[in-house]
């Protein structure tokens, strides 16, 4: 087991929601950026970095039926994929769970919306965020949402380094096949109510 893996494992394994300084009650920010492309509710979604979030939760009430998430934890998408299905019942069955190093990844199809609210910041190797920029290239039809940390942001998490971003330099990564749409940035407010700020964009492929 990779450090990387063993690390996440652990998290998820001794911490609850509420000990984890990204969880949020309801992804609003995220929701309004898929909610701006106007998608097909059968538009193939895939969310990196999942973990335990809600935003599946959300993107099932709202009628989407072909939903992928991605943690490279199991025992994060184990845990997810319990309340799903006892939430939703026979709608469970829309979502696929992938447990994988996101650098690792190798879609078995193209997604129309490809969201990261939690792991291209984490990336702070240059060879894993060009092959992370090749998969997004090679396997996104449409629309793609990423959040990081801003430079007013946070410069660990987890206790992991992470890599800070601006909109240039959020851009420039991706600049080559989307086309920036809008960003933002803002202050996510903890479970134990500190703030951590975010940036947010969103692209659309040429």
């Amino acid at each position: 087991m990779t450090s990387k893996k063993q690390h996440w494992e652990n998290v998820y394994e001794t911490k609850t929601p509420q000990e984890v300084s990204w969880t949020q009650a309801k992804p609003q920010t995220s929701l309004d950026f898929i909610a701006s492309f106007n998608l097909e509710k059968t538009a193939k979604i895939i969310d990196i970095g999942g973990g335990e979030s809600l935003l599946v939760d959300f993107l099932l009430e709202d009628g989407f039926r072909d939903i992928t998430v991605l943690d490279i934890s199991s025992i994060a998408l184990k845990k997810a994929k319990k309340r799903v299905e006892e939430k939703f019942g026979e709608k469970a069955n829309y979502v696929t769970w992938i447990v994988s190093n996101i650098t690792e990844f190798e879609p078995k199809t193209n997604f129309d919306l490809w969201h990261d609210r939690a792991t291209f910041h984490f990336l702070t190797d240059p060879n894993h965020i060009k092959k992370y920029a090749e998969i997004v290239e090679k396997h996104v039809n449409k629309s793609l949402v990423i959040a990081t940390f801003s430079k007013e942001g946070a410069k660990k998490c987890s206790g992991l380094d992470v890599s800070q971003y601006n909109e240039e330099s959020l851009t420039a990564q991706f600049e080559k096949n989307f086309r920036k749409i809008s960003c933002l940035q803002e202050d996510h407010t903890t479970p134990f109510d500190t703030k951590q700020n975010f940036l947010f964009c969103s692209f659309e492929k040429f």
